[in-house]
């Protein structure tokens, strides 16, 4: 199917085309070609070559070289401009870079694209919005623009931290902003404000209970007052953004592919997907399966599996494993095993405006039972894990189900925000990897005044991570406790600072900025097995890459979070471009639905 999409009878098939990778047998690792040098390195014409730029290929032979080829899906020459201009034949697309950096495309080792897919064109976003009355200002605009039943809806992905006012809207300002359309704005996973009108479309008043670990805010009356709370139980979050209206399936499956386009331009070429609540195997992944099926996937996805039902983990990794496994699917999609969610006794949040929680005693007999099932069907698995406090416990549990010397298979830890050094040694000889994000650059100005500067210093302690000898791949936990852009994540790690300006480190914990990428390419592609695939710009890798607007080595740093792509390649295939390259973007779908912020001007894309 080309271009023009998926429409009409072919939407019919959307769940049969997304349910085809489902049950594809996983490729063994010793079928699948290895290590540079796979690529065609005779000598000849090839497909495409980029010249005169500054490319960074994270490829120590030839870590910078002005010019490359590629043929096929890979990267088969790397060097100077006469030595690749050489290359060039008859039906060669030669591409002139005019000394723009390029990098290995970026690799998210931490996300929820497929959840965000779902529903990306129909959200508000405030990222780099700078004052609560901007923001406010915004979300009137698309008010005025959304017809009813439909709703205004800002998910996550901005810090109060970053308006020049250090606060959150209040209720009484949205509520004058927007008095008759239904509008959630949720502030990480931290709380959710309803305006009046959402309260009652909802059917909110003082007999809702609250789960436990949660809080619906009251007035004097014992009405609710809009103001949710998680506490640090984010359920009540979680339950009401799933009444909201969804799209339809059509919808869906352009929702995603601009999505898909969103993170292109950003550079980004590959993800590693951590499942999310309400998001449920194999039904809400039949767009993504979709898309494959269907050559319009650009970005290729790693995802695991999350359990769906408190109290009944077991029995849902048990009906997975029926569909599906490890390694099914192939370069573009493919299953990486179980997580980030395996038990939810076991969670230990990311709130850090409300206290660290304690685990209950049953955790480890719980996260006990699904590790045993998935370590006798050699399943990896990464595990959600903030706090040193709960690490310690989950790595107790990994020993007991696996052994002294670890799984065996890859595990992931994810965030380690607070882990401590005795622990960190311990993941390493567990043989263990780490997956870190940038949530302090969201929630550092709250860390501090929970938990001191001091400690604030070393959350999460990166550099020591390294030193540990623990792979480490850098993501954004995006796109709810934190904005999706790479750069943010990128600046913060090279930096230190929060994205309202907060330096929370010193020069111990801050990475000079070629380390800091290596951790989006090469970290990140390590960690879901792919080293030998992607994350360098070597001959025999996937020539995966981004041509930058402005060069991140030497760019000043309060531009770092504005970089963009002007043109990103997967595979040897153009999915984005822009600027100068504009006349190569492929074609996009149009937008919808019709009210979508991407067309009222309230969101760029």
């Amino acid at each position: 199917m080309g271009a023009a999409g998926l429409t009409g009878a072919a939407l019919a098939g959307t769940a049969l085309a997304g349910a085809a990778f489902l049950g594809a047998t996983p490729t063994p690792a010793a079928a699948r070609p290895q290590g540079p040098g796979r690529g065609d390195d005779a000598s000849g014409p090839v497909d495409t070559v980029l010249l005169g730029g500054r490319i960074s290929t994270l490829d120590p032979r030839r870590p910078q070289v002005t010019a490359l080829a590629v043929r096929g899906d890979r990267v088969v020459a790397t060097g100077s401009d006469e030595e690749i201009r050489a290359r060039v034949g008859r039906d060669t697309a030669v591409i002139e870079l005019r000394g723009r950096r390029v990098v290995p495309g970026l690799n998210d080792s931490h996300t929820h694209l497929i959840r965000e897919g779902l529903s990306y064109t129909h959200e508000l976003s405030l990222a780099g919005v700078g004052s609560v009355s901007a923001a406010l200002r915004l979300i009137r605009y698309q008010a005025e623009h959304t017809p009813p039943p439909q709703w205004v809806r800002v998910v996550g992905g901005f810090s109060r931290y970053q308006f020049a006012e250090q606060r959150l809207p209040t209720l009484s300002e949205l509520n004058a902003a927007v008095p008759d359309t239904p509008v959630l704005l949720l502030h990480l996973y931290d709380r959710a404000l309803l305006n009046r009108t959402a309260l009652r479309v909802l059917g909110f008043d003082r007999n809702t209970p609250e789960p436990p670990g949660s809080q619906i805010e009251r007035d004097a009356s014992g009405d609710p007052t809009g103001m949710l709370i998680a506490k640090p139980n984010a359920t009540l979050l979680y339950s009401t953004l799933a009444r909201l209206p969804t799209l339809d399936p059509a919808d869906r499956l352009v929702s995603t592919r601009h999505y898909l386009r969103h993170l292109n331009a950003r550079g980004v070429t590959s993800v590693m997907d951590a499942g999310g609540g309400h998001q449920t195997f194999p039904d809400d992944y039949g767009v993504i399966g979709a898309l494959h099926a269907a050559g319009q996937l650009t970005v290729r996805v790693n995802y695991h599996l999350f359990t769906q039902r408190p109290g009944e983990e077991l029995a849902d990794f048990r009906r997975m494993a029926e569909l599906t496994a490890p390694g099914a699917g192939d370069g573009l999609l493919r299953v990486a095993g179980a997580g980030e969610m395996l038990a939810y006794s076991a969670a230990d949040f990311e709130d850090f405006e409300q206290p660290r929680p304690e685990l209950a005693p049953a955790m480890e007999e719980q996260l006990g039972a699904v590790l045993g099932f998935l370590r006798d069907r050699g399943w990896p698995f990464r595990l959600h894990a903030t706090y040193d406090e709960s690490i310690t416990r989950f790595l107790s549990v990994i020993e007991r189900v696996y052994g002294p010397d670890g799984p065996g298979v890859p595990f992931i830890l994810d965030h380690a925000e607070t882990i401590g050094d005795a622990t960190l040694d311990r993941v390493a000889r567990l043989g263990g990897a780490i997956a870190v994000q940038h949530r302090m650059a969201f929630q550092g100005e709250a860390f501090q005044q929970r938990y001191g500067a001091r400690a604030a210093r070393r959350t999460p302690p990166v550099a020591r991570m390294l030193r540990a000898g623990v792979p480490v791949g850098l993501g954004t936990d995006a796109t709810r406790v934190a904005g999706d852009n790479p750069w943010i994540a990128l600046y913060w790690l090279a930096t230190g600072r929060t994205v309202g300006g907060r330096r929370l480190y010193g020069g111990d914990n801050i990475l000079e900025r070629e380390a800091a990428l290596r951790l989006m390419t090469q970290g990140s592609a390590r960690l879901s097995g792919e080293e030998g695939d992607k994350g360098t710009l070597a001959p025999g890798r996937y020539a995966d890459l981004a041509v930058l607007s402005e060069d991140f080595l030497s760019v000043a740093d309060a531009r770092i979070p504005a970089i963009t792509s002007v043109l990103t390649m997967v595979g040897g295939r153009i999915v984005y471009a822009a600027r100068e390259h504009r006349r190569l973007d492929p074609p996009s779908p149009p937008v919808r639905p019709a009210y979508s912020p991407l067309l009222t001007g309230a969101n760029r894309p």
